[in-house]
């Protein structure tokens, strides 16, 4: 999942270290870097904690000078708004040509160098002070770019540009796909409009942003019961709270029925605050939408993606869909026998139940208990490997580099440099790996600082963060990940290698900020990797014995996740519906909870639970408002990659260069079905997306006489 700024969205390496001379094409190799496979394996091992946290005072954050202390966001806020001030002049006052387009990627630039890095520590910075200073600093340039969004001498300068044919001819392809995409960011804020309406838009944008801010922090609050109600025999699965008891989940993994139940009904009920949070959500963005010429919010966030429109988005789902349909069926049918199994009192299939008995299925047909795979994935050889498969596919290095103090906010945190071996120092990954109070449970990636060429010639390294939401390991022992944490590790450092290798001149396109249905093809192709057997044997060793993992214990693996996986795409399904529906056709025909009961029973096919709102609980509402299909389509994308360029060698060179030379290379300035097309060499279709995703459900029969 992606995190940042402009993209408000809502997972090395211990070989011996290469040295490099500059007189190679890139940088020579810093003597404070050092293998990484180490530097994650023996955290609990460090005798002296590395340099850093809320006590640094030589540097700021990310090596920052002003957050130093959660007082410089308000000087780095003021010295990016002054720096704009000026370059909006600047942008006024100069005559149409290319230079125009740099001076817009300048002012986007630094905004979003303040903003996005902001984005990132107003959820992970453990001091309060930083958060709060942080969140302040998100608004107050959130509020700016919404009011540069509509300021109308500003566009004139961008309008002028486009509308000399003859300066137009003369800017290469990036140049002029990046000037269009500053162009669509005024139209869709309403620059068209008199100065009444512009002002109606800004206030709309920046109601919208604190909506979304109060939603967010609204899915994940905790609900309280009385503890009476619950049995005696179950309440100590929740956390006590005097008389209450606190539920903060959906305990989808226990095996007691009831609990699962409980949690589902008391986590999911229905809270009047949010849902009102929710309307007034949807209801603005609606207005937004019309107030700037589109029917829907939908038709105007689906501008740019590789759907282009809701009625593409309508068929692809609705095929799909209608693929699913006998597979989900078979696998409900499938679900509610273990059920009656193990409960015959209660064998009806409840969605409490889906994630459960399908586990229960995965475990029962294939043995998979991850407690006999996380032995074999230490975190210090997960990152092994995914340096030796960069190393092999692209001639990437990742090293592990000491950091200053005051640079980062936690202890744990690692810095990795991400090296070419003829172009040297791409950029810097920081590595927020582990859990602590209050960092967020989930996988995110934040760009904190998009490359660019800058004006004297030299480039802008990127920099970006991955946070995982990893156990601390036990005393002597390495972080150990199951299955699902190293697949999420390797998803998480596809958005990354995006980021590093789409070195485009122009940070407004750098990396990820690209469609978002596009977006996550990178980090979901990373997974086509993580689960083969010839890339996994390259570091999966039992960190005792240094035994490798059984060729048969990844087939097994992998022939586990297509049980009941009709029925989990098929709930994917279901979220999308949803989303596009609540951003369609205003005003909605019904509540958003009755939209929800009808769609699901529609969709899904297991029964709506009386008093539920699930849709409370659905945070990327906020960042893929209008767009949750893009996880679909991105796997679709992603896996005609892999069948086509890789799955008969994943450590080809050749289409591991052009797989960045088509794909990742280009960030977001060029059309994402383009690229596609590039790397396929075909434009795929509505009917090609859906078969792809259908026939990655069909098992490998060469496992089954592998087990029998």
């Amino acid at each position: 999942m992606l995190g940042g700024c402009r993209r408000a969205l809502p997972a090395a390496l211990g070989r011996a270290l290469r040295g490099r001379a500059a007189g190679q094409g890139g940088r020579a190799v810093s003597t404070s870097w050092c293998p990484v496979g180490t530097a994650f394996d023996v955290k609990q091992q460090q005798q002296q904690p590395l340099r850093g946290g809320a006590a640094g005072r030589d540097t700021g954050l990310f090596g920052v000078p002003e957050l130093n202390c959660p007082e410089g966001f308000q000087e780095a806020q003021d010295k990016a708004l002054q720096e704009s001030e000026q370059l909006v002049q600047k942008a006024c006052s100069t005559p149409p040509g290319p230079e125009t387009v740099m001076i817009f990627d300048q002012l986007s630039d630094s905004l979003c160098r303040v903003a996005d890095l902001a984005d990132f520590v107003k959820v992970a910075h453990p001091d309060f002070a930083f958060r709060e200073a942080a969140e302040e600093a998100c608004r107050n340039i959130g509020t700016v770019v919404e009011k540069l969004n509509t300021d109308v001498e500003l566009c004139q300068s961008l309008r002028r540009l486009l509308a000399d044919e003859t300066v137009l001819s003369s800017l290469d392809p990036e140049t002029r796909r990046v000037a269009e995409l500053f162009m669509f960011d005024f139209e869709i804020s309403g620059i068209h409009l008199d100065e009444e309406k512009r002002k109606k838009a800004v206030e709309l944008n920046v109601r919208i942003l604190d909506l979304c801010n109060e939603f967010l922090i609204g899915t994940h609050i905790p609900n309280k019961i009385d503890k009476h109600v619950l049995p005696e025999h179950i309440r100590y699965n929740f956390t006590a709270e005097g008389n209450y008891l606190r539920i903060a989940g959906l305990h989808a993994d226990c095996p007691d029925d009831l609990v699962r139940e409980a949690a589902y009904k008391i986590f999911l009920h229905s809270n009047s605050q949010q849902l009102a949070r929710l309307e007034e959500l949807l209801v603005s963005r609606n207005s937004l939408a019309q107030l700037v010429g589109y029917d829907t919010f939908a038709h105007r966030a689906l501008q740019g993606t590789m759907a282009k429109n809701p009625e593409t988005v309508r068929q692809f789902l609705e095929k799909l869909s209608e693929q699913l349909s006998k597979r989900t069926q078979k696998d409900f049918e499938m679900m509610t026998k273990m059920k009656m199994k193990l409960n015959p009192h209660n064998s009806m299939l409840m969605p409490w139940d889906h994630p459960y008995y399908s586990g229960v299925l995965r475990a029962e047909r294939y043995n998979i208990d991850p407690g006999l795979y996380c032995p074999f994935f230490s975190l210090g050889a997960c990152m092994e490997g995914l340096n030796s498969l960069f190393s092999q596919l692209l001639g990437i290095s990742l090293y592990a580099e000491q950091t200053k103090r005051g640079e980062i906010w936690s202890e744990d945190v690692r810095k990795l440099a991400v090296v070419h071996e003829t172009e040297g120092l791409l950029g810097y990954i920081y590595c927020d790996f582990f859990q602590r109070p209050d960092k967020p449970h989930q996988d995110c990636h934040f760009t904190v600082r998009g490359g660019r060429l800058k004006e004297n010639g030299e480039y802008q390294l990127p920099v970006v963060v991955l946070m995982l939401s990893l156990p601390n390991s036990a005393r002597g022992a390495p972080t150990l990940l199951s299955p699902g944490m190293m697949e999420n590790l390797f998803h998480e450092m596809g958005h990354a290698m995006h980021s590093m290798l789409g070195r485009t001149r122009y940070q407004h396109v750098t990396g990820t900020r690209c469609a978002t249905d596009f977006a996550e093809v990178p980090s979901i192709l990373m997974e086509y990797f993580a689960n083969d057997y010839r890339v996994v044997n390259q570091f999966a060793r039992h960190y005792k014995t240094g035994q490798p993992l059984p060729k048969n214990m990844v087939s097994r693996l992998c022939e586990s996740k297509k049980v009941c996986a009709a029925a989990d795409m098929q709930l994917q399904v279901f979220y999308a519906v949803l989303d596009q529906i609540y951003h369609g056709k205003h005003p909605l025909k019904k509540s958003t909870t009755e939209i929800l009961k009808e769609t699901q029973e529609k969709v899904y096919g297991l029964p709506y639970v009386p008093n539920t709102a699930w849709q409370l609980r659905f945070s990327h509402l906020v960042g893929y408002g209008a767009k949750y299909y893009s996880y679909l389509m991105s796997r679709a994308v992603a896996s005609m990659v892999w069948k086509q360029c890789f799955a008969q060698n994943p450590f080809d060179r050749a289409m591991g260069e052009r797989y960045r030379r088509e794909m990742l290379a280009h960030g977001g300035g060029k059309e994402p079905m383009l690229m596609v097309q590039g790397m396929l060499q075909k434009s795929p279709s509505v009917e090609d997306f859906v078969d792809a995703l259908v026939s990655d459900l069909d098992h490998d029969f060469e496992t089954f006489i592998m087990d029998s």
